[in-house]
């Protein structure tokens, strides 16, 4: 790892255990769907101060690599608000990343730098109902449509889940044409756009929650399209390896500082005449967390070199996605047994972590889909000899 992204880390790494976590008995890091802008504004101030508000996008405005991103993001996410504290969150962080290699310089002037200064948070529009058969795990099957009027686009559809959309600013809005699939950015709020519910989910740590979207006749200037029409599965795809990946990053910095609050526990805590951590079933677990958190750093470490040499790893990132999840999760329900009912209460974060990890498994596309993937290109690559 490189002594740059080392000292940037160890900088987000201070910041976090000392000014963020004692932010987490803070009633506005719990205030319905999600933490509060107020809170996250109070924090990137905070953040900026210190010196690492967007702590992977230099000043001249170029990315750590994703190595270096990793060493970073871990240090971020030792706390669920960490991300938002210093602005490498969901799915601000991926969306910085898209603009920053597709986006014109027009386009990063008005839409990617007040994302970078932690002014501005922004929502990605793709998933659709499934009730009415439109894209989720499956981005060909998106029923947004858009349309040329002029130099306007206009763009019908629904949207569901869409993470931070209540209190953005930027949305990214994916729609089909007689090309194929675009993408927009937009100016929130957008009259066109209606909340129609704000969901009831499983996790709880992005700001604004999970919107379900109705889009009526919304008119986007030409200029305003990313790219050009019918490539927007490409720079999806631009988007999609890196931004998986980030999430393993984030979500293994929560695990590591669950297995730090479980560990405290079982070796502090006695019972039946010794310490948990002495009872072998206790032990055990503890140590399959420590197995399997250096196996998450260290596929994590293999993917981003698979990026940072220039591939797009999209298979890479799905063998990295699934295996990470799968160990965060067994992870965090470990912390949670070991810590018994102290660990499905609110007191810690472990309880918290173990509902995100939860949720981690599906979004990104769940661990099915990328095996799925994965078993296709095994038998196109066994086809080719």
């Amino acid at each position: 790892m490189t002594d740059r992204a080392s000292s940037i880390a160890a900088d987000v790494e201070a910041f976090v255990r000392t000014v963020v976590i004692p932010y987490e008995k803070d009633a506005r890091a719990r205030s319905g769907h999600g933490p509060s802008d107020e809170l996250v504004a109070e924090m990137r101030e905070k953040a900026k101060l210190a010196g690492v508000l967007t702590p992977h996008i230099l000043a001249d405005g170029s990315h750590l690599s994703q190595r270096e991103t990793a060493t970073v993001l871990i240090a971020s996410g030792l706390s669920p608000l960490g991300p938002l504290a210093v602005n490498t969150m969901a799915p601000d962080e991926g969306n910085m990343y898209l603009l920053g290699h597709v986006a014109t310089d027009e386009q990063k002037a008005r839409f990617l730098t007040p994302l970078i200064q932690g002014g501005a948070r922004s929502a990605f529009l793709m998933t659709e109902p499934a009730a009415e058969g439109g894209a989720g795990s499956d981005p060909s099957m998106m029923m947004t449509t858009c349309r040329l009027d002029g130099n306007h686009w206009i763009i019908n559809g629904r949207k569901r889940f869409i993470t931070g959309y209540q209190g953005a600013a930027v949305g990214i809005v994916m729609a089909k044409s007689d090309d194929g699939a675009c993408m927009f950015l937009v100016d929130l709020p957008a009259p066109a756009i209606t909340v129609e519910t704000i969901l009831d989910t499983i996790d709880s740590s992005m700001p604004g929650g999970h919107a379900a979207l109705r889009i009526d006749n919304l008119r986007v200037p030409a200029d305003q399209m990313l790219g050009q029409s019918g490539e927007g599965f490409k720079y999806a795809q631009i988007r999609l390896s890196p931004a998986r990946l980030s999430h393993c990053m984030r979500w293994l910095g929560g695990c590591r500082r669950a297995h730090e609050i479980a560990t405290a526990y079982a070796c502090q805590r006695e019972a039946f005449g010794k310490l948990l951590i002495d009872h072998e079933g206790v032990g055990f677990m503890l140590a399959e967390n420590m197995i399997l958190l250096q196996q998450c750093e260290l596929m994590i470490d293999w993917c981003a070199g698979v990026l940072d040499s220039g591939s797009l790893g999209t298979a890479e990132s799905s063998m990295t996605k699934v295996s990470v999840s799968e160990a965060l999760m067994k992870i965090a329900d470990n912390c949670v047994q070991v810590m018994g009912g102290d660990g499905v209460t609110g007191d810690t974060i472990v309880e918290q972590l173990f509902r995100e990890i939860r949720a981690f498994r599906i979004y990104d596309g769940p661990t099915e889909v990328h095996k799925w993937s994965l078993a296709k290109k095994i038998k196109r690559d066994y086809l080719k000899g």
